[in-house]
């Protein structure tokens, strides 16, 4: 297949486009490289064509997803603190963007559309785990701008033919999520810091539950996404179904890294949820998908990766 990744030389978008290489797949990575690096295509930059361009530009989308089967939209402002400072600018990225996308998708046949959606649009409700059939309740614009871009896949599904299908993702970590990126996870920075000495700030006590996920697990979900017949419009939760506190996150980080964290705590940050989880049983049944990768062994290839590049 012809396959464009926007955001491909970001974090999750370069795992997914190396799995896509490794097929067989023609592909191209759209990216402006404001926060995705070229090497993270290193491994594979002889076979994939990297064209530096933005999703606000809808001429440029329009141009290279010619040809294409399927679009992976990858590219986005993901940090929610970033979001409530900067309304405006992530709801031109997150949600433009994807109405751009999908623009291009429905002008150019391209055969279906797999968008990187977020966990952020289910808020702080308190019934757990996450599902699906839930009444979202964003708490940030993030959450918002993810909720208003995956009606827009549905309706595109609807009224134009475009196959959608809308990934929920929990707090995915690995290999290339830069620690010192405003747009970074906890996990990255956690386990930068730990193995630098350094300590931690958690903001809160601590207690609050994410259901962390390998990106290796995302990248699985994606591709299945892509290729599974008869889920057009659908959304999935993509996670592991599992619950770790920030505490236990690092209790588990210090024993892998054979040292102490010193820890730091601050008040709680504006648009953060207290607990997440995900149920994966409509992911499950309907994709295939199982998380092949839990925590403790992500961490464990994260580390070996850190230790092995210094």
């Amino acid at each position: 297949m012809k396959i464009l990744v926007t955001g491909g030389a970001g974090f999750i978008g370069s795992h997914i486009v190396e799995r896509l290489v490794r097929e067989g797949h023609e592909v191209k990575a759209y990216d402006n490289l404001s926060s995705g690096k070229r090497e993270n295509l290193a491994a594979v930059a002889s076979d994939v064509e990297l064209v530096e361009a933005d999703v606000r530009d809808a001429p440029q989308l329009d141009f290279y997803a010619a040809g294409c089967d399927v679009i992976f939209h990858e590219a986005a402002v993901v940090s929610v603190p970033y979001s409530v400072e900067h309304p405006q600018e992530t709801h031109d990225v997150n949600i433009q963007g994807t109405l751009n996308v999908l623009h291009a998708a429905k002008r150019r046949g391209v055969k279906r559309v797999v968008f990187a959606c977020s966990a952020a649009i289910y808020g702080d409700d308190p019934e757990m785990p996450k599902r699906e059939t839930m009444r979202p309740q964003p708490m940030s614009p993030y959450g918002i701008e993810k909720l208003t871009s995956e009606y827009y896949l549905s309706v595109w599904s609807q009224l134009y033919g475009v196959e959608t299908v809308s990934l929920r993702y929990f707090n995915v970590f690995g290999e290339r999520q830069d620690p010192g990126s405003p747009y970074s996870g906890v996990i990255s920075i956690f386990v930068d810091r730990a193995l630098r000495g350094a300590g931690v700030t958690l903001f809160g006590d601590g207690g609050q539950t994410r259901d962390f996920v390998y990106v290796g697990n995302v990248v699985d979900a994606n591709v299945r996404a892509a290729t599974t017949p008869g889920v057009a419009g659908r959304a999935y939760n993509v996670g592991c179904g599992d619950k770790t506190t920030l505490l236990q996150l690092l209790d588990t980080i210090e024993r892998i890294v054979g040292s102490k964290v010193e820890r730091t705590h601050a008040p709680p940050r504006a648009g953060d949820i207290r607990e997440s989880i995900a149920d994966i049983s409509k992911i499950r049944a309907e994709l295939g998908y199982t998380p092949a990768v839990g925590v403790e062994e992500g961490l464990r290839r994260l580390i070996a990766h850190i230790k092995e590049r210094r």
